[in-house]
């Protein structure tokens, strides 16, 4: 029996009746189809990080969602628990936003084990995604920048010599 494989193009929500709907085509014919995977026994207090695993690792959709992230699903999780709770799309989104975005300022090392590892799998997406891989059309190896000098460098206390000897 040969194994279908499946190359997700597109991954919506729909909100009535709550459901998944993924665009997708088989990897050897050039027809699209559509899947609706219909959501069952979700309110606007369930786990949205939970809800996306069981219907990525469900029996019936995981070959189908084998291109589409663990972090897409529960966005589009999200956006149906704000529309169940009453919030407009565009609520839903900002919240959305908020959740997965990262203050630069904000110290790391006071977070706990749980919220650090969130913002680690953020940071590592943003890099996947930024990244350039060598079979990008505008990949260049070895990249030389010369960074301009505007100002004069401000000296750290630890790299001023200092009179004492070690």
């Amino acid at each position: 029996r040969t194994v279908m494989t499946y190359v997700a193009k597109k991954c919506g929500v729909c909100f009535q009746p709550p459901s998944i709907i993924l665009i997708y085509k088989e990897d050897n014919k050039d027809k699209t189809r559509q899947r609706i995977m219909p959501v069952r026994n979700f309110s606007e207090f369930s786990d949205c990080s939970m809800a996306a695993e069981q219907l990525k690792n469900n029996p019936r959709h995981k070959a189908y969602l084998e291109g589409v992230s663990l972090r897409q699903l529960k966005k589009l999780y999200s956006l149906l628990k704000g529309h169940l709770g009453g919030e407009t799309l565009a609520e839903s989104l900002e919240k959305f936003q908020q959740e997965e975005t990262i203050d630069p300022e904000e110290d790391m090392n006071k977070l706990d084990d749980e919220e650090l590892a969130k913002r680690k799998s953020i940071m590592d997406e943003l890099f996947e995604k930024n990244r350039k891989k060598k079979d990008d059309p505008d990949f260049t190896y070895d990249i030389e920048v010369e960074f301009p000098q505007d100002k004069q460098l401000e000296s750290c206390g630890w790299d001023v010599e200092s009179g004492e000897e070690i």
